[in-house]
């Protein structure tokens, strides 16, 4: 299995770090693979923690994406939607059939191939 894969911290993880906090790590890391003072085992280390520290970012950037998303919804009559964010175990086809009924109140509704129906 590939480093990148890995996601060292599940979602209900209380020892994962705060995005600032995994940030400032990923910063510290750069600076000592920048130096070039690192012996090879340890810049893969450090490579490797980084791509980890990577992962978990893009995992917390597309969780607060989505419950902005859940909160910016607009429906016919220019009234905002808002909805608590619920991370429903639900396939990828189940969730973008559901972002595509959000998104069908800001632009009209759609076909089940996510066409625009004519109003």
């Amino acid at each position: 299995m590939n480093v990148s894969e890995v996601n060292p911290y599940p979602s209900n993880d209380e020892s994962a770090p705060r995005f600032e906090e995994a940030i400032g790590e990923l910063e510290g890391i750069v600076e000592r693979l920048e130096r070039g003072q690192l012996t090879l085992d340890q810049a893969l280390a450090e490579y490797e923690r980084g791509v980890r520290l990577i992962r978990h970012c893009r995992e917390l950037l597309q969780k607060a994406e989505q419950k902005i998303e859940l909160l910016t919804g607009i429906d016919p009559n220019k009234q905002p939607v808002t909805q608590p964010f619920v991370e429903d175990d639900l396939s990828l086809e189940e969730k973008r059939e559901k972002r595509s009924r959000r998104r069908g109140l800001k632009n009209g509704p759609r076909n089940d191939s996510g066409d625009e129906l004519d109003r």
